[in-house]
């Protein structure tokens, strides 16, 4: 079988779903940051094992996740947001079952969901992201985890219901993971230097990563990243769930853009106001 990892902080309005998704499994842990809603009460009555740590960075509290007992080699890690379907569970026991495969890794793909509808279009589907694996095999990074073997792909997906909690709160999360990425950004920009070696790499992630770097050199960045997912990623067609997703969106780049002036206008010590 496989074992269950579930991060969670405050995600009692999601966390029924996500684990009747994968009630399947007879070990389900729950890596907590010490939520005070009801989140570490619906663990247990679905019982499964919670360990709970203090955030400090991504990088460490997912290393510290995969440093687990798990009672199964294999390990399929999810969000509190998110729901595996049944057929993603057949797949994976037929792909880790069969003696042929050497792969040590698989990437799946997740369906945004807003508003009751799949934004297809805008949400930059697929983004293939690593979902199960052996936890001896792999290391974190910022952006992903790193894989010591072969990879493979999952045809099967996740349903991710980014904004179970409510608009108001995605607004209120994203205000502080802004702030988060526009020091990561003032760091990069500030080497002055453009990765044309990674925008050119097949390596998709290595490739995204690089064309956002490259983004924020642009003026009005938001606009920008709007008219991107509406007319080049066809948003359009999402209808109007979409064009509020689109907005949403932009908005958060806003955030991150403004945020990351402020911080360079630190840097040539120019007051921030």
């Amino acid at each position: 079988m496989i074992s269950i990892l579930i991060f969670t902080h405050n995600d009692a309005p999601s966390l029924t779903a996500c684990l009747k998704s994968v009630a399947w499994s007879d070990d389900i842990v729950v890596f907590d940051t010490f939520s005070t809603d009801r989140t570490t009460d619906i663990a247990k009555e679905s019982n499964a094992r919670i360990i709970q740590r203090t955030f400090d960075n991504e990088i460490d509290h997912r290393a510290a996740a995969l440093t687990t007992s798990f009672k199964n080699p294999w390990v399929f890690i999810l969000d509190a947001n998110e729901t595996a379907i049944s057929r993603l569970r057949e797949e994976m026991i037929s792909l880790i079952s069969d003696p042929r495969r050497t792969e040590v890794a698989y990437r799946a793909r997740h369906r945004e969901m807003f508003l009751g509808k799949w934004i297809k279009h805008s949400s930059l589907y697929p983004n293939w992201q690593l979902r199960l694996f052996r936890p001896e095999k792999i290391t974190p990074t910022p952006a992903d985890f790193a894989v010591d073997g072969k990879e493979g792909i999952l045809a099967n997906y996740l349903e991710r219901h980014r904004f179970a909690k409510g608009i108001r709160h995605w607004l209120s999360t994203n205000n502080a993971e802004s702030t988060a990425e526009a020091h990561r950004f003032a760091a990069l920009l500030s080497i002055n230097k453009i990765n044309w070696r990674s925008l050119l790499s097949t390596h998709w992630q290595q490739r995204r990563d690089a064309l956002k770097e490259l983004s924020f050199r642009l003026p009005f960045r938001s606009f920008w990243i709007f008219m991107y997912l509406m007319v080049l990623r066809r948003g359009v067609l999402d209808g109007p769930p979409g064009w509020t997703y689109c907005r949403l969106r932009a908005h958060y780049n806003f955030m991150v853009q403004a945020k990351l002036e402020e911080l360079q206008r630190r840097q040539r010590d120019e007051p921030p106001g």
